[in-house]
């Protein structure tokens, strides 16, 4: 889970706060010492630490606690409230141009995924309705063309190339000038990087950047190489002048140092971030999202968009109308693990719910997103449609024929039928009369609660 010794550490910080019913000024000051080591920890840039602790205990300190709220939840209250503050408090969005094309010049070292989240921020402009163009302009790096037309095929996007012959400068000139003539309205220019940061390959951006005259500058790091990640961005920005960071390899960074020091460092926003390799996974960046699943305090609105753009509402109502008749079998259970999976990995969702940040330890050994989740969908995917659709006709033979075909022993299957029974006993529970579940206590009246 993305920050996660961070989160464990920062709300074991403030949980302390809660078994008191009146903070003194040494209480949060103890507090704030065990802040600042869970921050500096996280690789978060020092002065950075040193402010934000400062800000936070004046604050704490000197602040009336609100009525509504117990001490413990106002320190809490404040962190939050600052942690944003250090993100950029607000969303960043990328400039559109009133006019087309919008120009988009992406700029870092090498291994950092410059080309890769070049396709990706094509993809998901293509899915606000954009008619992107991805510019090859890394004639350096070996395969560096053909990686970007690969991804730019998978994803329905034209890539322009010149080969690697002609100069970066004017591929990027002939791209723009491609655009314009086949009314792309944005163009993404992925440009050379080095190893390290040198004088020809700013020299070397900062012509395309006086040529083509980007409209937005984005520099792509990789968040998992914490306090170096801040200083690349802060070279690139003094040398270049950045408009934003893309963050990328977020969903492996169990620190957070440089998605917490960027934005304080360089004033400049981080505008993106990227959830793993799959090509749709690159999200906006929201510092007040960020912040509260930071502090284990969930990101619902994060949760809803995922939810609204991976699941099928017109099957979702299907399914709402089979479990009213009780007629749910491993065909629809198939289908909603399908939906689920598009949605991320499991602990990444359930983290976004509130008081799930922790999901992991509440639940030990159990395996959110692994074996579990395969072993079930090859049962299923094992079975004929009719054995999906009337699970009564799983006699001894069938059973191993499908313990063969998934893998799994007979064991698994048994358990897999009844995993079912028991989800069709939950659900005409739950699709009882109102009536019937106030009599029995509401939810403290089922069987599981007791």
């Amino acid at each position: 889970m993305i920050f996660e010794g961070l989160s464990d550490k920062l709300q074991g910080a403030l949980s302390k706060l809660k078994s008191k019913g009146k903070l003194t000024e040494q209480d949060v000051k103890t507090a704030m010492r065990e802040v600042k080591l869970a921050l500096l920890e996280a690789d978060v840039n020092f002065k950075v630490v040193k402010d934000f602790v400062k800000t936070v205990q004046e604050r704490c300190v000197g602040q009336e606690v609100m009525e509504s709220l117990t001490p413990a939840q106002h320190v809490i209250k404040i962190v939050n409230e600052e942690l944003t503050s250090l993100m950029g408090d607000v969303q960043s969005k990328i400039m559109i141009s009133p006019k087309p094309p919008t120009v988009i010049m992406m700029v870092g070292l090498q291994g950092a995924g410059k080309t890769t989240t070049s396709g990706k921020l094509g993809g998901y402009f293509k899915k606000q309705g954009k008619k992107p163009l991805l510019i090859a302009g890394d004639i350096y790096r070996p395969a560096a063309i053909k990686q970007l037309q690969v991804v730019g095929e998978k994803l329905d996007i034209p890539v322009f190339n010149m080969g690697d012959k002609e100069s970066p400068v004017n591929i990027a000139k002939a791209g723009l000038s491609h655009a314009i003539k086949n009314n792309h309205d944005l163009v993404i220019i992925d440009t050379a990087g080095r190893l390290h940061i040198d004088e020809a390959l700013m020299d070397e951006l900062k012509s395309i950047k006086s040529e083509v005259k980007p409209h937005e500058i984005l520099l792509v790091v990789d968040s998992m190489t914490g306090q170096d990640a801040v200083n690349v961005s802060e070279s690139f920005n003094e040398a270049l002048g950045i408009d934003g960071v893309i963050l990328t390899k977020l969903d492996g960074d169990t620190r957070g140092g440089a998605a917490l020091s960027i934005r304080a460092v360089t004033q400049k926003p981080i505008k993106f971030i990227g959830m793993g390799e799959k090509l749709d996974d690159l999200e906006p960046f929201h510092p007040d999202r960020m912040a509260s699943r930071i502090l284990g305090m969930g990101d619902v609105l994060s949760l809803i968009e995922k939810a609204q753009e991976n699941l099928d509402l017109e099957k979702a109502k299907e399914l709402e109308q089979k479990i009213k008749k009780q007629e749910f079998d491993f065909e629809d259970l198939l289908q909603q693990m399908e939906q689920i999976q598009n949605m991320g990995p499991l602990d990444k969702v359930l983290g976004m719910i509130p008081g799930m940040g922790n999901i992991k330890d509440q639940l030990g050994d159990v395996d959110l997103n692994g074996k579990e989740m395969k072993r079930s969908r090859a049962i299923i995917q094992s079975m004929t449609p009719d054995e999906r659709r009337d699970p009564s006709l799983l006699n001894a033979s069938r059973k191993k024929r499908i313990a063969k075909g998934s893998g799994t022993s007979v064991q698994d299957v048994n358990r897999m039928i009844k995993q079912l029974n028991e989800m069709k006993k939950m659900m005409k529970m739950f699709t009882g009369s109102q009536k019937s579940m106030k009599k029995r206590g509401g939810f403290a009246g089922l069987p599981f609660f007791k």
